[in-house]
């Protein structure tokens, strides 16, 4: 379509109608290369050691092993399994055990608290759970609980005859109201992760990928663990501290050559870390996501390390789909292109595609092999996929060129409605970044009395903050009604454990 915001990578190689996911990421790769290493896990605590090493073949094994303990307690076609486990290799194995068995697997943070746990407990209703012995007692809604540690110690089971439709795994994201949504994703949701692995990763038989994530994130399932997987590539996993000056020593130590962190990472790397260039010498290429990648951060790595830090766009519901790749790098104005496969949109207010140029709301192919089945509506009821017309809108705002480059412009529940205004968190953050007193900025709506809402920055500061600098810096870079209006010293930033920036934790309550 001329003129208007639509771009399309190319057709999808279509999934094939029989498929089990767990068969795809673990036991094709075991057949083809059983000896070579499929999981590294390391410890943050002891950079030169190793918690465990397994083979592809070992995983295989563990996997069929968990699938066979899992089947005999009951886990079948639509079985949801909770998984709270701390960080080892114990949580793939169950996690993939459980899609092996052909159930749901539900892979949840270590660090939820009592009433979050219940809460998704209460909404999901699972039938078995998998608990660390550390985990705390909550009120699981009548599901069983079983002890990890059988999961090794059963015959293996095959791997399930699954359907590419048929449901595999089951996530909590946050929602627009705060409340989190369970995201119910297909077998077929690895497939369309393929058109990441040209459009973003680069990823390749041999490859060495370390990922910065808890082992429970989607961002680590994926990219830490199924992605290097069904590609042949080993995944190195970090069980133990994940503070910002260990990630060089871990990087010297087991040799990477794809790094994969949140931008939030990268900066404390660039500010705590050292000999960086040394560290990273293995590496082709870094990776981003789950924030926007800013330039300071992005010009930093790079000079630092001498090597590309390739940013991607994405979401739960989806995983990424907008990307920089090895052969083609947009640069930190831009999120990237669609990958290869992939058909985007911009849409405007109507539900239309825009103009190129024009500023929208992205939007994804409802027939991406990719998204998700839709939102968990409670057993026996249909998942709810909204869609407006053709098209997943994802939320995110964004502004196509005419080759297909996006710019993104911020989550549209996340703009700022000052003074009638709606206003990019992400836009007013860039212009403070390039202060030089400003080391990390949070935007986010304040209100100083009832029915007045403004902008606000949250600042961590090498120096102590000047309003007024700070203003005049602003009026020179921003219209009038994007300007923070009060300026707040902090001496971090409200991050999730994975690094993510969390702006509604910036105004007190």
């Amino acid at each position: 379509m001329a003129g208007v915001s639509v771009h399309v990578a190319g057709p999808h190689e279509p999934c094939p109608l029989r498929f089990n996911m767990a068969a795809y990421t673990v036991a094709e790769p075991a057949a083809r290369w059983p000896e070579r290493e499929a999981l590294v896990v390391v410890d943050g605590d002891a950079p030169g050691m190793a918690r465990e090493i397994w083979t592809f073949a070992g995983a295989d094994d563990a996997v069929r092993r968990a699938a066979g303990a899992l089947r005999a307690a009951g886990a079948g076609p639509g079985v949801r399994v909770l998984i709270r486990l701390a960080d080892g290799p114990q949580f793939p194995v169950a996690f993939f055990g459980a899609i092996a068995a052909g159930a749901i697997a539900m892979p949840l943070s270590a660090q939820l608290s009592v009433p979050e746990l219940e809460a998704i407990a209460r909404d999901a209703q699972p039938a078995l759970a998998l608990l660390a012995g550390d985990a705390p007692d909550f009120d699981m809604a009548g599901a069983k609980r079983l002890d990890p540690a059988a999961l090794y110690a059963a015959e293996p089971g095959d791997y399930a005859d699954t359907a590419a439709d048929d449901p595999a795994f089951l996530v909590y994201t946050s929602g627009s109201t705060g409340k989190p949504k369970g995201v119910l994703h297909a077998q077929r949701s690895v497939w369309g992760r393929r058109a990441m692995r040209a459009g973003w990763q680069g990823f390749g038989p041999g490859d060495r990928v370390m990922h910065t994530g808890a082992f429970n994130w989607t961002y680590t399932l994926g990219v830490g663990l199924s992605d290097p997987w069904s590609a042949g590539a080993t995944a190195i996993l970090n069980a133990g501290s994940r503070a910002p000056e260990v990630w060089p020593r871990l990087a010297a130590q087991w040799t990477p050559t794809v790094f994969a962190a949140v931008p939030g990472v990268y900066r404390r790397i660039l500010k705590y870390g050292e000999g960086l260039e040394s560290a990273f010498a293995s590496l082709r290429h870094g990776l981003t996501a789950g924030e926007k990648l800013g330039a300071d951060v992005h010009d930093g790595w790079v000079a630092a390390t001498g090597k590309p830090l390739l940013e991607s766009l994405g979401m739960s519901e989806i995983s990424t789909y907008v990307s920089s790749s090895p052969d083609r790098q947009a640069g930190p104005a831009y999120a990237g292109w669609p990958q290869p496969g992939r058909r985007v949109a911009v849409l405007g207010e109507d539900g239309e595609p825009v103009t190129l140029g024009g500023e929208g709301v992205l939007a994804v192919d409802a027939r991406d092999p990719g998204l998700m089945l839709g939102y968990w509506q409670g057993e026996g009821v249909a998942p709810d996929l909204p869609l407006t017309g053709e098209w997943f809108v994802t939320g995110d705002r964004a502004a196509m060129e005419a080759d297909g480059r996006i710019a993104y412009r911020g989550r549209q529940d996340d703009l700022v409605n000052a003074g009638g205004y709606r206003v990019a968190p992400e836009e007013v953050e860039a212009v403070l970044m390039d202060h030089p007193s400003v080391s990390e900025v949070g935007v986010a709506a304040y209100a100083p009395k009832p029915g007045v809402t403004l902008v606000g920055a949250w600042i961590v500061a090498t120096e102590p903050l000047d309003a007024g600098a700070l203003t005049a810096h602003c009026v020179a870079h921003l219209a009038d009604y994007k300007r923070p209006r009060a300026f707040f010293a902090v001496e971090a930033l409200p991050r999730s454990a994975n690094g993510k920036l969390r702006r509604r934790a910036l105004v007190p309550n």
